[in-house]
């Protein structure tokens, strides 16, 4: 996300991984999750109704509510340098966090020290240089509406208009699978899996200059891009979820970022195996 001043890091492990996104300050942000089984951290936060005015970094992980545990790891990295809110008792970094199930039985997810990893590798094309299996989609798959695990990963793809730049980023293990529903493999009693052990999570980033509100309706468009690019979305079985942020140096309509977020997203999701 060179464009955007962001910094993208991964840790990769052999089953599962995490993906840091660093801003270099404070940044206005919100988020909306849909699915119905959704692992996160300081995501009531990311609310309009919220008094918190920026994020310092967001976390996507592996390893399902076990995995939130490497966002401590980022905020280490970032408190060590100062970055967060200012506090009397020193700086808090404000880190949202997505978590996507992988689990393998092995005991083996992200913690704090690879959440710190992470941030060590961090690079400003970061995404662009390292998509499919790695970082926090590293265990991710696809399809098992229809009883099968198809592998996936992590995808990005970046939209431009003039010097407005939006860019999105997902860790694609959905429920689902990328394409049309093939509505002869439906069922009326149900699908075969029942189990949450899935999870689209991403982030939408612009240049643009938004407000949190704004923000929030940038995430909206996120899952619009989602329910295009994937089918059947959004069930109880996910915990779809999706952060937006806005760096502010380009004055935008915040509706024209929301339909490049909803395409980007698209885009980004459709190049997923299938």
């Amino acid at each position: 996300m060179r464009d955007l001043g962001i910094r993208v890091g991964h840790w990769t492990g052999e089953r599962t991984g995490c993906t840091a996104l660093l801003f270099d300050g404070p940044t206005p942000a919100s988020g909306e999750v849909r699915g119905g089984a959704p692992a996160s951290r300081e995501i009531e936060l990311l609310d309009p109704l919220r008094s918190n005015a920026g994020i310092d970094a967001v976390l996507l992980t592996g390893g399902s509510a076990f995995g939130l545990a490497a966002a401590d790891g980022v905020m280490r990295w970032l408190a060590e340098r100062g970055q967060g809110v200012a506090t009397p008792g020193g700086v808090v970094p404000i880190v949202p966090t997505l978590g996507l199930y992988d689990l393998d039985g092995s005991g083996v997810v992200p913690g704090p020290e690879e959440g710190y990893a992470a941030c060590e590798s961090a690079r400003s094309d970061g995404v662009t240089e390292a998509t499919g299996p790695v970082g926090a989609g590293r265990g991710a798959t696809v399809g098992q509406w229809r009883g099968v695990s198809l592998p996936s990963g992590l995808r990005s793809a970046t939209l431009r208009s003039g010097d407005l730049t939006v860019s999105a980023v997902a860790a694609v293990n959905a429920f689902g699978e990328p394409g049309r529903l093939d509505r002869d493999l439906l069922r009326p009693e149900g699908f075969p899996v029942a189990f949450g052990r899935n999870t689209t999570i991403g982030v939408v980033a612009t240049n643009a200059r938004l407000t949190k509100v704004e923000c929030c309706l940038v995430a909206q468009g996120a899952h619009d891009g989602l329910a295009r690019a994937v089918s059947p979305v959004h069930t109880r079985m996910d915990g779809d979820a999706f952060v937006a942020a806005a760096t502010g140096a380009v004055e935008a309509s915040a509706d024209v970022v929301r339909a490049l977020a909803a395409e980007a997203v698209s885009e980004a999701i459709g190049e997923a195996p299938d």
